[in-house]
C-alpha cells in the first residue's frame, strides 16, 4: 500500500550557482503532489545578476563557513512538520548526506555529490575543476567567481557553445573559498558505519567534478548494514545535470527510487 501523508522535498544547491536551478524540479515534483523547498545559501537570496555585481566585495558571504551552512540547512529542516526528502546535487549532495548521517531526513537523494571527508577525491578532473574555489593564496575575505573557462570544464563539457553562455549567465553566483574548504574538514565527515535513512547516490559518465569512479568510491565508503543504500550511473551526463535535456528522466528515476524504496517502506512500518 501507498503511504497517503503529505510529502515533503527539500533540495539542496551546490556551490558556484543560483537556488533558482531548482526551479523546474520544483514544479515537476509538485506536480506529483509533493511540497517543496530550495532555500538558498546564506547570503545568495538574490538574483544571480546581483550577486555577481557585489563580486568580489561581498565580506558575509566570503566568510561564511561550512558549519554554518550545515546549521542553516538543519535549522530549516527541523521547523517542517515532517522529516523531509533531501535532495542535494554536487556540493549539496555532501550536505543530503550529513542531513541524512543526522538522522534529519526521511530519505536522502545525493546528486552527482562531492564526497564527504575520508573519501578522497584525487581524480585529475575533480582537482583540476575545483582547485581555484579554495583559494590558496588569495584574500579568504574576497569571494570567488568561477570564469566562463572554467565553467565550461567543470559544468558544462560538451555542451554547445551557446548553451554553455546562456547557463553561465543565469546560473553563476560568487562563492565563500571557507566553505571549499569545510569539505577537507571534520566538519564534512559522516560516519558511513551509521545505520541511515534510504539513501540514493546518481552519477553521471561524462562529470568531470565529480567524476563516476568519485562517486561509486562515495557510495562504497558505507557500510552494508540493512539500510536502504542505492547507487545508480547515467549515461550523457555531465555536472549540469539539473538543466540537461534529460534532467526529467532522472527526475523520474528518483521519484520512482522515492515510491518504491521509501514510500511504501514507511507505509509498511505503520
Amino acid at each position: 500500500m501507498k503511504n497517503s501523508t503529505s510529502k515533503t522535498v527539500v533540495f539542496i544547491t551546490g556551490a558556484f550557482v543560483s537556488h533558482t536551478c531548482w526551479d523546474e524540479w520544483r514544479a515537476y515534483f509538485e506536480s506529483k503532489s509533493y511540497t517543496t523547498f530550495a532555500p538558498p545559501w546564506p547570503y545568495k537570496d538574490a538574483p544571480a545578476v546581483e550577486l555577481r555585481a557585489r563580486q568580489p566585495n561581498d565580506k558575509q558571504l566570503a566568510l561564511l563557513t561550512l558549519g554554518e551552512l550545515v546549521d542553516h540547512y538543519a535549522d530549516f529542516i527541523q521547523a517542517l512538520p515532517e522529516k523531509p526528502i533531501v535532495i542535494g546535487h554536487s556540493y549539496g549532495g555532501m550536505l543530503t548526506q550529513i542531513m541524512v548521517n543526522r538522522d534529519l531526513a526521511a530519505a536522502g537523494v545525493a546528486i552527482h555529490s562531492i564526497p564527504p571527508l575520508g573519501v578522497f577525491p584525487y581524480e585529475f578532473s575533480f582537482l583540476k575543476a575545483g582547485w581555484k574555489s579554495l583559494g590558496i593564496f588569495t584574500d579568504l575575505e574576497e569571494t570567488y567567481l568561477m570564469s566562463f573557462e572554467d565553467w565550461q570544464y567543470a559544468f558544462v563539457n560538451g555542451m554547445p557553445l551557446e548553451e554553455q553562455q546562456a547557463s553561465y549567465e543565469k546560473y553563476i553566483i560568487p562563492e565563500s573559498k571557507t566553505v571549499a574548504r569545510g569539505a577537507l574538514t571534520n566538519v564534512s565527515k559522516v560516519d558511513y558505519a551509521k545505520p541511515h535513512a534510504p539513501l540514493l547516490f546518481t552519477a553521471g559518465d561524462l562529470d568531470h567534478i565529480t567524476p563516476a569512479h568519485l562517486n561509486i568510491r562515495n557510495f562504497r565508503a558505507y557500510e552494508f548494514n540493512g539500510s536502504v543504500l542505492d547507487y545508480k550511473l547515467f549515461s550523457g551526463r555531465n555536472h549540469y545535470v539539473l538543466g540537461l535535456p534529460t534532467w526529467q528522466e532522472d527526475a523520474d528515476f528518483i521519484l520512482d527510487w522515492i515510491d518504491t524504496k521509501v514510500l511504501v517502506k514507511k507505509a509498511a512500518s505503520v
